[in-house]
C-alpha cells in the first residue's frame, strides 16, 4: 500500500495503524479517510492479522479532529459528501471482523473521538482529552458521533458533551464508559499491545463471531439479538477451534487454536 498519511506495521498477528499527520495534530482530511478505508479493508481480509491497534503519531494528539482548513469552504452538498466519506471510513473500522483497539495518546476531539468510538476497545493515556467541539464551529458531529456517543454513554450525557462542546479528561471518559482503561502515557502502547496479545491468543473464528453477536445485537431488539447469538453459538461447533478448545480444557492444557 502506498500510504501518505498512515503507517501500517505488522508483527506476530498484530497490526498497528498510526495516523501520521503530526504537523496538523493528525487531523482527518479526505485523503486520510480514503487511506483508512483502504487499510482497514485489507487488514480485515488478511488471515495473518488477528488484532489491530490504532493510534496517532506524537504525544500531543491521537486525532485532533477533522481538518478545519479543508472544511471551511465546503458547500452543503460537499459537507454531506465529506460526512458520508467519514462515516464510510469509520464503518470500515467498526465492521472489520478483527478486534480493533484504539491507543489514545492525546487529543481525541471531534472526528478523533468519533474514530476512537468506531474501535472495539479504547485505552487512553492519562493526558488524553475527549470531546465533540463541533458546536463551537457552528456545526454538529458528522462522522456518526451523535449515534455512537449516545450508544456508548447514554442520551443525556451525549447531549451534554455535544451541546457544550467541552473537553473531558481521560478519567472522566473512563467513568462514563467512553474508554476501557486509563494508563500513564509512557505505558500506553505496552498496555495496548498486552491487550492485543491476550486477544490474539484466542481463536480468530470465535472472536469474529463474538464481535458480530455484539455489534448486530445492539442494533436490534433483544429477542432477535438473542436468536442471532444462538445461531452463531451453534456455528462455533462446526469449527476446529471448538474441538481444540474444549479438548484442551478437559485435558487441562493450553489450547492451540488453528483459527478455523
Amino acid at each position: 500500500m502506498n500510504l501518505k498519511n498512515l503507517i501500517s506495521t505488522y508483527e506476530n498477528g498484530i497490526a498497528t495503524v498510526t495516523i501520521n499527520r503530526p504537523k496538523v495534530l493528525n487531523a482527518l482530511n479526505k485523503d486520510t479517510l480514503l487511506e483508512i478505508k483502504e487499510v482497514f479493508t485489507k487488514l480485515g481480509t488478511d488471515d495473518k492479522v488477528k488484532v489491530i491497534i490504532l493510534t496517532g503519531s506524537g504525544e500531543k494528539a491521537f486525532v485532533a479532529g477533522a481538518d478545519i482548513a479543508f472544511m471551511q469552504s465546503l458547500s452543503a452538498i460537499e459537507g454531506f459528501e465529506f460526512a458520508k466519506l467519514g462515516q464510510e471510513a469509520f464503518m470500515t473500522i467498526e465492521g472489520c471482523p478483527k478486534p480493533v483497539i484504539a491507543a489514545i495518546n492525546g487529543f481525541a476531539l471531534g472526528g478523533g473521538n468519533e474514530i476512537a468510538m468506531a474501535c472495539d476497545l479504547r485505552i487512553a493515556a492519562e493526558t488524553a482529552r475527549f470531546g465533540q467541539p463541533e458546536i463551537n464551529l457552528g456545526i454538529i458531529p458528522g462522522f456518526a458521533g451523535t449515534q455512537r456517543l449516545t450508544r456508548l454513554v447514554g442520551k443525556t450525557k451525549a447531549k451534554e458533551i455535544i451541546y457544550t462542546g467541552a473537553m473531558i479528561e481521560a478519567q472522566e471518559a473512563h467513568r462514563i464508559g467512553l474508554v476501557n482503561k486509563v494508563v500513564p502515557l509512557v505505558d500506553l502502547m505496552d498496555e495496548a499491545l498486552k491487550m492485543a496479545e491476550l486477544i490474539a491468543s484466542k481463536g480468530a473464528v470465535s472472536l469474529k463471531l463474538a464481535k458480530s453477536a455484539i455489534d448486530t445485537g445492539v442494533e436490534i431488539d433483544f429477542h432477535s439479538g438473542s436468536l442471532h447469538e444462538a445461531q452463531l453459538f451453534g456455528l462455533c461447533f462446526s469449527t476446529e477451534d471448538q474441538k481444540e478448545g474444549m479438548s484442551a480444557f478437559l485435558e487441562k492444557r493450553k489450547a492451540k487454536f488453528k483459527n478455523k
